[in-house]
C-alpha cells in the first residue's frame, strides 16, 4: 500500500501502552489480520482477547464488523473521506443499553513509503455524553496517562497554542508546564534553536488545523547542547459535530534510525565507489533479470554506454545461442542463490555491442538489499589468458606424446634386449643359460613398467596393484618347469595406489628377486607350494608389500647381501632404493615385508 496522507502512528503501541490507555485498541497487520487487542477491546467485543487474535477485520464480532468495514473503505479511498467515525450500538459490555464509540483507524509504518499495519481505536464516549463529571474524570485520567508516557506529547489548540504537555519530556529539557503552556508550539524551547525548524512546525500546525495529519523528521533540542532527530506528528481531534477542537503533537526519537539510514547511505556510496573503480566488469542484476547497475569497465568491455545497459535484460550481453536457456537457468539460481564461480563449469563467451564475442569468466554473488535479492556479477575478459592456456595445453599435449613415445621405445628396446638374452641362452650351457634367464626376467620387470606408462599415458606414477599383478603372472609363466606345482598368487584390496617411476623400478626388481628366489630355492625335490605377493595399506600414506612362501625356508645363517648369489646381493640394495624398510621372517617358510611411505593415491577407474 502506498503512503497516504491520513493519520498515522510512527509504530504500533507496545504492550504496556495498550493496557494503560483508556481506549479499546486492536492492532492489524497489512493483510488486515488481528495481531493483538487490549482488555478494553476484548470487553467491548464480549470475547476473551485470545479468541480475537488471528481474525480478519471483516470477521470481528457483532456489531464491530458492521461499522469497521465501512470505515476501512473510507480510509482507503483516494482521497480518504475520513479516518474516524462515531457509532451508537448495543455492545456486550452494556447489554440492553446504547454505547457511544468513536472508531479511529490509523496506519503505522517504520518507513515513509508504505503502511505495514493498522491500529483501530475504539473510544467509548458514553459516559462523556451523560455527565460533565465523567468528562472531567476522563480528562483527569487522560492527563495521568499522558504523563505516564515517555514519548513527547503535547495538546494544542487549532491555532497552535500549547494547552497540555506530558511531564517526562519537559523534565528532560529542564522545563515545567508553565514554560510552554500558552505559547505557540513553534516558539517553544524545543524548536527555537533553528528558524527553519520553527517555520516547518508552524506550517505543520496550519496543516493539522485543516484536518491533515503531517508527519516528518525534524531536529529537536533536548538541552542547550543536545540535539536529537525526532519523528513529529500532529493529529487533529474532532468533537461530535466534526469540528477540530485540539491538535495532538507527538515526537518519537528516531536518532538511531536516522544514524542507521546515514550509515546505510555511506555504505552504499562506498560500495558504488568500489564497484566503479574495479578493473573487471561488474553488473548488478535484479530478480527480474534486468541490469540495475554497471561500472565503467562494463562500458569498456562491451562497447555499450551505461545508459544503454541499465534496465535491459542481462541477455543483451550474451551470444544468441545462450539466450533461450538463460531465463530458466537464472530463475533456478534465484531460488537458492549462492556465491558461484562459473569458470569451472564450462567455457563461457560474452557478446559486444558490435556483435563480436570474447571468452569470459563470471563470478556470481547474491546481495540482499531492501528485502530484495540481487546478483552482483563480476565479468572478466580472459582472451589473453585463454590464448596462453591454449599454448600451454598444446605444449603439454606435445610433451605427453613425446613421453609416450619415449616409454614405448624404451619398452621395445628392453624387449629386444630380453629377446637377445633368450637367444644367447639357447646357445649356452645350463649355468650360463640360468644366469641369462634371471637377467631376462629383470629386463622384463623393467619393460613392464614402461608398458603400463605407455598404456595409461599417465607419467606421474605407476599403478602398483596392476603392475604387481601382471609381474606375478609374468614370473609364473617364465618358470615353465615348475608351473604345475608352485603357484604364484597376488592379493590386494587396494586400488589407485601409485608409486613414482624412481621407486617403481627398484620395487619391481625387488619383487622379481624375492619371488624368483622363493621359486628356485623354496621347493626342492618336487615339493609343491605357493608364493604369495600381498599389497595392503597400513596408513594414510604408507603401504605394506609382502612376499611370502610356504617352502622349506632359508638357512638362519644366511644374511641378506652376504651370499654369493647376485639375487641375494641385490635385495638389500633394491630395498634401499625404494626408500622403504625391509624385514625378513624365517619362522614358517620365508616371508619378506617391505614398508613404503609417501605414496600417492589417485581415483580408481
Amino acid at each position: 500500500m502506498h503512503h497516504r496522507e491520513v493519520s498515522q502512528l510512527a509504530e504500533p503501541p507496545d504492550g504496556g501502552m495498550y493496557e494503560s490507555l483508556p481506549l479499546a485498541l486492536a492492532e492489524f497487520d497489512g493483510a488486515w489480520t488481528c495481531l493483538r487487542v487490549n482488555r478494553a477491546f476484548a470487553a467491548l467485543a464480549g470475547l476473551p482477547a485470545e479468541t480475537l487474535i488471528g481474525r480478519s477485520i471483516g470477521t470481528l464480532p457483532y456489531p464491530f464488523a458492521r461499522h469497521v468495514v465501512p470505515l476501512v473503505e473510507q480510509t482507503l479511498a483516494s482521497p480518504p473521506v475520513q479516518t474516524e467515525v462515531e457509532i451508537v450500538d448495543e455492545f456486550p459490555c452494556r447489554p440492553g443499553s446504547a454505547t457511544h464509540l468513536i472508531l479511529r483507524l490509523h496506519p503505522y509504518s517504520t518507513s515513509d513509503v508504505a503502511a505495514t499495519g493498522w491500529v483501530l481505536f475504539a473510544s467509548d464516549v458514553t459516559e462523556q455524553r451523560q455527565t460533565q463529571t465523567r468528562l472531567l474524570e476522563s480528562r483527569a485520567l487522560s492527563l495521568r496517562v499522558l504523563d505516564s508516557l515517555s514519548t513527547h506529547v503535547c495538546m494544542l489548540t487549532p491555532d497552535g497554542t500549547v494547552v497540555e504537555a506530558n511531564r517526562p519530556p519537559l523534565e528532560l529539557s529542564g522545563l515545567e508546564l508553565r514554560d510552554v503552556r500558552g505559547k505557540k508550539y513553534w516558539d517553544c524551547f524545543w524548536w527555537s534553536h533553528d528558524p527553519e525548524a520553527q517555520d516547518r512546525v508552524e506550517q505543520a500546525v496550519t496543516s493539522a488545523s485543516r484536518g491533515e495529519t503531517p508527519r516528518f523528521d525534524i531536529v529537536k533540542r533536548m538541552t542547550a547542547t543536545n540535539l536529537i532527530t525526532v519523528e513529529l506528528m500532529l493529529v487533529p481531534l474532532r468533537d461530535e459535530d466534526g469540528r477540530i477542537t485540539h491538535l495532538i503533537s507527538s515526537a518519537v526519537d528516531v536518532s538511531a534510525r536516522k544514524a542507521g539510514e546515514d550509515a546505510l547511505l555511506l555504505s552504499e556510496r562506498r560500495f558504488r565507489q568500489v564497484v566503479e573503480a574495479a578493473p573487471d566488469g561488474m553488473a548488478m542484476v535484479g530478480m527480474d533479470g534486468r541490469i540495475v547497475l554497471a561500472n565503467a569497465s562494463m562500458e569498456h568491455l562491451f562497447g555499450y554506454r551505461r545508459d544503454e545497459m541499465l534496465g535491459q535484460p542481462v541477455e543483451l550481453l550474451m551470444p544468441e545461442r545462450y539466450r533461450g536457456a538463460h531465463g530458466a537457468l537464472f530463475s533456478g539460481y534465484m531460488q537458492t542463490p549462492e556465491a558461484r564461480d562459473m569458470a569451472g563449469r564450462r567455457e563461457l563467451y560474452a557478446r559486444r555491442k558490435d556483435g563480436s564475442e570474447f571468452p569470459v569468466e563470471i563470478g556470481l554473488n547474491p546481495i540482499s538489499t531492501s528485502g530484495e535479492t540481487m546478483v552482483l556479477a563480476t565479468i572478466q575478459d580472459v582472451t589473453t589468458r585463454k590464448a596462453y592456456r591454449d599454448l600451454i595445453e598444446k605444449a603439454l599435449a606435445e610433451k605427453t606424446v613425446l613421453l609416450n613415445e619415449i616409454h614405448h621405445r624404451v619398452k621395445n628396446n628392453l624387449q629386444v634386449i630380453s629377446s637377445l638374452l633368450s637367444l644367447q641362452a639357447r646357445a649356452s650351457g645350463a649355468e650360463v643359460a640360468a644366469a641369462l634367464a634371471e637377467s631376462q626376467r629383470r629386463v622384463k620387470a623393467m619393460a613392464l613398467i614402461h608398458q603400463l606408462l605407455y598404456e595409461h599415458s599417465d607419467f606421474s606414477g605407476v599403478d602398483l596393484a596392476e603392475y604387481l599383478r601382471r609381474l606375478c603372472r609374468l614370473l609364473a609363466e617364465s618358470f615353465t618347469e615348475i608351473r604345475n606345482r608352485v603357484v604364484v598368487d597376488f592379493q590386494t584390496d587396494e586400488a589407485g595406489i601409485t608409486l613414482d617411476l624412481q621407486r617403481a623400478v627398484p620395487c619391481g626388481l625387488l619383487v622379481n628377486e624375492l619371488v624368483t628366489n622363493s621359486i628356485k630355492h623354496g621347493f626342492p625335490d618336487g615339493r609343491r607350494g605357493q608364493v604369495r605377493v600381498t599389497l595392503n595399506r597400513t596408513g594414510v600414506d604408507e603401504i605394506r608389500l609382502e612376499v611370502a612362501d610356504d617352502g622349506v625356508g632359508i638357512s638362519g645363517n644366511l644374511q641378506l647381501g652376504s651370499n654369493k648369489s647376485l639375487g641375494f646381493q641385490l635385495i638389500p640394495l633394491l630395498a634401499e632404493q625404494t626408500g622403504g624398510i625391509l624385514r625378513l621372517d624365517r619362522a614358517s617358510g620365508t616371508r619378506y615385508e617391505l614398508f613404503l611411505s609417501r605414496i600417492s593415491t589417485r581415483p580408481s577407474g
